[in-house]
């Protein structure tokens, strides 16, 4: 479910309520916990956290360096962490805090789906964001072979 809402209050309106109250919350926790020199943005249908491109504009494919993203989708909701899956050491170490939550540990590529608010540990995912700061992100984006700098070699 792609939405076409170009400003976060847009995208939420147009939720329905049991799922705008879920992504408001988590959403609550991730500007709570949000590093400075992060953005809040509508790109890609979703709501995204994102590296400005006056921060780092040396991405691969021009667009801003993106951290994590909230998203209804047609079956569930998610939350991206880009952020973690650029490295194995911290997906693994994610993995295995999400895991001793108790809750069931749904994945995708790079998020974590849950149905209702209650399947998603929020105290880890404000744990998760508040613990990579701009310049460590950056820091994993190119040693991951990711900067365009690194992609013309």
């Amino acid at each position: 479910m792609r939405s076409e809402a170009t400003t976060v209050d847009q995208y939420l309106a147009e939720l329905p309520a049991d799922r705008r109250e879920a992504i408001a919350a988590v959403r609550s926790v991730i500007l709570e916990k949000l590093p400075e020199g992060y953005e809040e943005s509508m790109k890609w249908g979703m709501i995204t956290y994102q590296v400005p491109l006056a921060t780092y504009p040396d991405t691969y494919n021009k667009q801003p360096l993106m951290f994590a993203a909230l998203a209804s989708q047609k079956n569930h909701m998610a939350v991206y962490l880009s952020g973690i899956y650029i490295s194995d050491e911290a997906r693994d170490e994610f993995e295995a805090a999400y895991r001793e939550t108790g809750k069931r540990f749904d994945v995708g590529k790079s998020c974590v789906r849950f149905k209702k608010l209650d399947d998603l540990p929020l105290e880890l995912i404000g744990e998760t964001i508040a613990a990579i700061p701009v310049d460590r992100l950056i820091q994993r984006f190119e040693e991951s072979g990711g900067s365009a700098r690194k992609a013309k070699k």
